[in-house]
């Protein structure tokens, strides 16, 4: 039996309550490994919740790795102590293209594609119109270089109740877009550095290390991240990751796993690690996975994040959370920097954060998307088993593999002749990777449910004409 006291009156729900309360019960030794855990059924007879609420939590911390399953069996305390390592497929393909631009279709299943009908219109008018008219002579000069006081603060609040990032605002750099960010990052790094970078991955990142000259190491990813032995074989001093939901598999990289990486930084007193949270606010099913950075206690983890994903791409505001150290070197090298930010879109967003609408706007976008998500993953059925489905439940793409439809080749002229676009797994590869049947990657959010089903429909049409 496990006592987990229930607070019904707080405001914190009770599935979380469970997943806090065992997740704190598993780090401090209090399970111990392979502890099965009460059946979702006795936990709630226990409780006097809902059997419906324990499994949310088991869910939870069976995505973070806390937990693992055994059919017929139950739930395990997971060994956090290590972690396996697991190949991805079988037979090497070479990558074709370093470009995932693509002509426009009619239906473009692009992995990077929001609906900008979201975009909170009539909010941002408002506070657009209230930052201009509060223009004084000091909000018209150039401010803070690294970015306003104000807008770094909301900031780091957010991220400290939304992702469980620990910073200050003096920790946080503000940027016209993360591309900007990274070439700021790389001043700071001597240019005999390597830089890793999970294969495939997100490719502007490596566009932007390329073009700066840098030496980039291709590291495969496993079903729980970046391969770590791999990683320490392959001299690199600083790693690109993406563990919320690595980009563009779909893996959420287990607590064990990220302890694995966090110890390869300490190990070398010139290693970081690089945490892309791309699009960690869009989660389907349970909580959001917590970031890499609230776990680092050596300051090696440098935190990426933006607003482009969540509220429109032409927003072009990035931030990035510099462990000490590399705060205090990025005042000495670069002093002479100004913000590339305007000072009126700073204030804008820190109303817009501070005032509550950022988080019902992210409601607002998660229930939408969410719809979408579902809706592929219903159309999708029409397939059954000649598909494979991951990547799931998070993010605003699905990772699909079709087993018995010829070439990649085949595939795309079939979606071409039907007036779609996919997207190759491939295209995002920097080095040959490991795949075993022609794989896209499905983006649902610029489409609506009806496109989506439409141009499923259509697509299994045209793969099967021939079967």
């Amino acid at each position: 039996m496990i006592l987990i006291p229930l607070q019904p009156d707080a405001a914190t729900p009770l599935y979380e309550q469970i997943y806090q309360n065992i997740k704190k019960k598993i780090t401090d030794g209090t399970l111990a490994c392979n502890t099965k855990l009460p059946s979702s059924r006795t936990l709630a007879e226990q409780l006097f919740i809902s059997r419906s609420t324990v499994n949310s939590a088991y869910e939870q911390l069976l995505s973070e790795g806390y937990i693992y399953a055994k059919e017929k069996s139950g739930y395990f305390v997971a060994d956090i102590s290590y972690s396996t390592t697991i190949e991805l497929c079988s037979n090497s393909i070479e990558p074709d293209s370093l470009c995932v631009e693509s002509p426009k279709t009619p239906y473009s299943f692009s992995p990077f594609a929001i609906d900008t009908e979201l975009f909170p219109y009539t909010v941002w008018r408002k506070l657009m119109n209230e930052a201009v008219a509060s223009l004084n002579a000091q909000t018209l000069s150039l401010g803070d270089p690294i970015g306003d006081f104000e807008f770094r603060t909301a900031i780091s609040e957010y991220l400290a109740q939304s992702r469980g990032v620990r910073c200050t605002p003096d920790q946080i750099l503000i940027g016209a877009g993360t591309d900007y960010l990274l070439m700021l990052l790389c001043g700071l790094f001597t240019a005999e550095l390597k830089i890793a970078m999970e294969n495939p991955t997100y490719l502007r990142a490596y566009h932007v290390f390329c073009g700066l000259g840098r030496m980039v190491n291709p590291v495969p990813v496993t079903k729980t991240g970046i391969d770590i032995k791999k990683l320490s074989a392959s001299d690199s001093s600083i790693a690109y990751v993406t563990p919320s939901h690595q980009y563009p598999l779909g893996a959420v990289m287990p607590v064990t796993h990220r302890r694995e990486l966090l110890d390869w930084a300490y190990s070398s007193p010139k290693r970081y690690i690089i945490e892309d949270d791309h699009d960690s606010e869009f989660r389907y099913k349970g909580l959001p996975i917590p970031s890499l950075q609230g776990m680092d206690t050596q300051g090696r983890v440098i935190y990426l994040g933006t607003f482009s994903r969540i509220i429109a791409p032409a927003i072009r505001v990035s931030y990035m959370v510099l462990p000490p150290e590399l705060c205090r070197l990025y005042r000495q090298k670069f002093p002479h920097y100004s913000s590339t930010v305007s000072r009126v879109d700073q204030r804008i967003l820190t109303e817009f954060i501070r005032s509550g609408y950022l988080e019902r706007h992210l409601n607002k976008m998660r229930k939408t998307y969410h719809q979408r998500h579902d809706a592929l993953l219903h159309a999708l059925h029409c397939f059954g088993n000649s598909i494979d489905i991951s990547g799931e439940y998070a993010g605003l793409h699905l990772v699909v593999s079709f087993l018995n439809y010829g070439t990649e080749e085949n595939i795309q002229a079939c979606a071409s002749q039907a007036g779609m676009h996919l997207y190759s797994l491939k295209e995002h590869a920097i080095a040959p990777v490991l795949i075993s049947a022609p794989t896209f990657l499905l983006g649902f959010a610029g489409l609506s449910e009806q496109e989506i089903k439409s141009s499923v429909a259509v697509l299994y049409k045209e793969l099967t004409k021939e079967l």
